[in-house]
C-alpha cells in the first residue's frame, strides 16, 4: 500500500470504564495494521483533545497482543466534553488532523456516543474536514439504543461479578439474621440492577422503569422495600437482600433529596450519583418506617458498582469486543462513517448516528428497560413482595399484621396502595 492510501486511524476511550475496552483497543490495532493502516491512541478520550494540547500514543501489535485479557484500558478515560463551545469543537478537529487522524474510533456510552457525532458533524460541516467516525458502544449499564437482546459489551462481566457480590452478600445476611439494601449502579435504566438481582436471588430489586416516568417518592420506596421485610418476617425469615438501581435516586422526589440540588454534576450535566450516600438514605427511610410499625431490624446499605468497572473480562466480552473492534475498521474501511457498529445476527450493522438521537432532547437516546418483556416479567415472578393477592389473603394479612402494631384491617389499609387496593398515604 502507497503512502498516499496509508490512512491513520484514531483511537479513544470515553466516560467510565467496562470490561472489554482494552479488546476493543487490540481489535481495532490488529485489524488496521494488518490491513496497512497506522494506529494512534489517543490519551484520556476527548480531555487533551479540546483542551487544544493532545496526548498520543502509537500503537503497534506488539503493544496490544494480550491486553484484551485484561481490565481497564491501556488508554485511560476522562467524561471530558468536547461539545461545550466552538472552542473546544475546533482544537478538537485540529488536533486530529495536526495528526493525520482520517479514521476516529471512539468507544464509550451515550455521552461519548454524541461527542464522536458532534465532532464529526463540525469536522465536516463547519471545518470542510473529511472525519470518518465509527462509535463502538460500550457501557456495563446497558442501556445504549441498540435492539432489545443485543447487549453492550461490558454489562455480561458486570452482571457476573456484580451477581458473585451478592451471592456472597445474601449468605452473610442469612447468617447474621440482617437486611442488606444494596444499590446497584445504572444511571437511567435499570438492566445491571435487574440483572443482578434475578441471576443472584435478591429479595426484591427495584429499578426506575417500573414507576413508568413518574416522579419517584422516597417512602413509595422504603414501603415496598419494608412491604418485603413484613411479608418476610411473617413467613419467619428476618433476613434479605433488596437491590435497588441508582436511577431511582435520580428520578425521586427533590423535597425527598433537600441536597440533591449540592451534588457535584459531570462534565455532561449528570449528577453524580455515586456521590449520594444513595444506600444510606434508603437504609434511615426504611428503618423510621419500620419503627413507626413497631419493627425493629438490623439494616446494613453498601453501593455497588465501580468494584465491577475494571473487572477482567468474561469470555462472552472477549470475545465481543474483539469482533466489534475489527467490525469498526471493516466499517470505516469500506467506506463507512457516523455511525454505531453493532453485530446483529452475526452480521455488521451499522446504525447511523442521527437514529440514535432522541427527537426530544437532541441527546443519544436511552434504552430502558422493557417491563412488559418476558424477562421483567420472570424477575418479578422470583422476588418476595407485597402483592394484591398477599393483601387479599385473610390468612397472611394476619400474620404479616402481628409482625406490626397495626391491626389486620389498619395494615391494608397503610400498605393497600402497593396493591392498587386503596390510595397512597403520601
Amino acid at each position: 500500500m502507497s503512502a498516499d492510501a496509508q490512512k491513520a486511524f484514531g483511537i479513544l476511550v470515553g466516560g467510565g470504564p467496562a470490561p472489554g475496552l482494552n479488546g476493543v483497543i487490540h481489535a481495532v490495532t490488529i485489524t488496521a495494521i494488518n490491513s496497512g493502516h497506522k494506529v494512534i491512541g489517543i490519551v484520556e478520550g476527548f480531555k487533551y483533545l479540546a483542551a487544544g494540547k493532545p496526548q498520543f500514543v502509537p500503537l503497534t501489535i506488539g503493544d496490544v497482543s494480550r491486553i484484551h485479557l485484561r481490565g481497564g484500558t491501556v488508554l485511560k478515560t476522562s467524561r471530558a466534553n468536547p461539545t461545550g463551545s466552538e472552542e473546544a469543537l475546533r482544537n478538537t478537529v485540529n488536533a486530529l488532523q495536526q495528526a493525520g487522524i482520517t479514521y476516529l474510533v471512539s468507544t464509550g456510552g451515550d455521552d461519548t456516543a454524541f461527542s464522536a457525532y458532534t465532532v464529526s458533524r463540525f469536522a465536516q460541516e463547519k471545518m470542510g474536514v473529511d472525519l470518518r467516525s465509527v462509535h463502538v458502544p460500550k457501557t456495563i449499564d446497558n442501556d445504549l439504543p441498540l435492539p432489545e437482546g443485543i447487549p453492550t459489551f461490558g454489562y455480561e462481566t458486570a452482571r457476573h461479578e456484580g451477581t458473585q457480590i451478592v451471592k456472597n452478600i445474601m449468605e452473610d445476611a442469612q447468617s447474621t439474621v440482617r437486611w442488606y439494601i444494596i444499590v446497584a449502579m445504572g444511571r437511567k435504566a435499570g438492566h445491571l440492577a435487574l440483572g443482578i438481582g434475578k441471576s443472584a436471588g435478591a429479595t426484591i430489586t427495584l429499578i426506575p422503569e417500573e414507576w413508568r416516568g413518574e416522579q419517584i417518592r422516597l417512602q413509595h420506596v422504603a414501603d415496598l422495600i419494608g412491604g418485603s421485610i413484613i411479608k418476610r418476617l411473617a413467613n419467619g425469615q428476618g433476613y434479605g437482600v433488596a437491590l435497588v438501581a441508582e436511577g431511582v435516586m435520580e428520578l425521586m422526589d427533590p423535597t425527598d433529596l433537600v441536597s440533591i440540588e449540592a451534588i457535584e454534576r459531570d462534565e455532561h450535566g449528570h449528577p453524580r450519583l455515586a456521590e449520594i450516600n444513595s444506600g444510606a438514605i434508603i437504609k434511615r427511610k426504611v428503618r423510621s418506617t419500620l419503627e413507626g410499625l413497631g419493627i425493629k431490624i438490623t439494616l446494613v446499605d453498601k453501593e455497588v458498582g465501580y468494584e465491577l468497572r475494571c473487572a477482567d473480562p468474561c469470555a462472552f466480552d472477549i470475545d465481543y469486543t474483539r469482533t466489534l473492534g475489527q467490525a469498526a475498521v471493516e466499517f470505516l474501511n469500506g467506506g463507512g462513517s457516523n455511525a454505531m457498529i453493532t453485530i446483529q445476527q452475526n452480521q455488521i450493522v451499522p446504525i447511523p448516528y442521527d437514529q440514535l438521537m432522541d427527537p426530544k432532547t437532541g441527546r443519544t437516546g436511552v434504552r430502558l428497560v422493557n417491563i412488559e418483556s418476558l424477562t421483567y416479567r420472570s424477575a418479578r415472578n422470583f422476588m418476595v413482595r407485597l402483592e394484591r393477592r398477599d393483601l387479599e389473603n385473610p390468612a397472611l394479612v394476619e400474620r404479616m399484621a402481628s409482625c406490626t402494631n397495626l391491626s389486620p384491617d389498619a395494615f391494608v389499609k397503610r400498605f393497600g396502595y402497593l396493591g392498587d387496593l386503596g390510595p397512597r398515604p403520601f
